[in-house]
């Protein structure tokens, strides 16, 4: 696939970026550098390959998936403009 300037500008359009017609023809090149580069990386056996979270060999933190009251009940309400008997305290919204 070959970018032509007219595509190149209806990109930048696209994409809301002002290019200024002297400068078409240069991004239409780095869009085909791009998409050259793009070409070679889907020629690339991955077969076999596991995904890799980081260049170093690692494994992600886990924790248990367990449901817990906080035990901050207090320290979250005494930031409320209006709390009674352990609850938020609203106005009336539906009459």
């Amino acid at each position: 696939m070959s970018i032509d300037t007219s595509t190149a500008a209806r990109v930048a359009k696209l994409a809301r970026i002002k290019v200024e017609d002297d400068a078409l023809p240069g991004l239409a090149e780095d869009f085909n550098r791009i998409l050259g580069f793009i070409e070679e990386l889907n020629e690339v056996d991955v077969e076999g390959v596991e995904p890799m979270v980081s260049v170093e060999p690692m494994r992600l933190k886990r924790r248990v998936d367990g449901v817990t009251d906080g035990n901050q009940q207090d320290k979250i309400l005494s930031n409320a403009p209006d709390a009674r008997e352990g609850f938020f305290a609203v106005p009336k919204v539906v009459e």
